[in-house]
């Protein structure tokens, strides 16, 4: 890419942006052109210059889509940095790249859940709706994620925002995403167990998920009785509480 773009975009700087384009017309078609790199747009959002990254956003929508050579696109660098009113400010101009898989198939919302960024995770959803059926390379929905890495607030927004949906006719979507098995064949239920969340366990079990459905992993056969023992022990626990 071109140093001088670079630099612009470095320090946020949208008159030297236009005096690169007014010399050099094709400036931002020839990194377009590239299929994996870091255009102006992710280095204004790794660097937090929300001006410089919606003005280009503005002149070259794609570049929200591309992949750096890491396999990060300008929302995800937005995120990993820490720039949450970028990410909010991408979202309004362009809902969808909330859906952009970047490296492992990990979207925005994904990421969000995975930091707990549940103001994030809310936003997404309601913005995108159809990224909570977006899995990663593992076969992950955002829920298994949540359950991963121990974000129990992230996972009540996502199965919160379901049962929501689910009274808006969205039956369907509900089941199909509370019973997706990642690639061990483990719904979120499943992983719950696996990591003995009680919490998880509990919420899941009272939500429209498919609890007789039997899985084989590591060779071990997780039967309803031993969800049942699960929530009993997080029905004792709320009560003494």
């Amino acid at each position: 890419m071109n140093d001088s773009l670079i630099s612009a975009a470095q320090v946020g700087d949208i008159d030297l942006l236009y005096k690169l384009i007014q010399m050099q017309p094709y400036v931002l078609e020839q990194t377009d052109f590239m299929p994996f790199v870091d255009t102006p747009l992710h280095v204004a959002a790794a660097a937090g210059h929300a001006s410089f990254a919606t003005e280009i956003m503005r002149l070259k929508p794609s570049f929200a889509w591309k992949l750096n050579p890491c396999g990060l696109s300008p929302m995800h660098l937005a995120l990993q940095n820490k720039h949450y009113r970028m990410v909010c400010r991408f979202v309004d101009i362009n809902k969808d790249p909330v859906r952009v898989k970047g490296r492992e198939g990990l979207t925005p919302l994904h990421i969000a859940t995975q930091t707990g960024r549940t103001d994030l995770v809310a936003k997404f959803l309601s913005a995108c709706p159809g990224s909570i059926e977006d899995v990663t390379v593992r076969s992950e929905t955002a829920l298994h994620i949540a359950v991963k890495y121990n974000q129990f607030r992230a996972l009540e927004v996502l199965v919160g925002w379901l049962q929501r949906n689910c009274q808006r006719h969205a039956q369907d979507r509900e089941k199909r995403v509370l019973n997706w098995q990642d690639e061990a064949g483990n719904t979120v239920l499943h992983l719950s167990v696996l990591k003995g969340v009680t919490q998880a366990v509990g919420l899941l079990i009272d939500s429209n998920i498919n609890k007789m459905r039997r899985i084989l992993r590591t060779q071990q056969r997780w039967t309803w009785w031993r969800l049942i023992k699960l929530r009993l022990k997080v029905q004792r626990s709320e009560m003494s509480s």
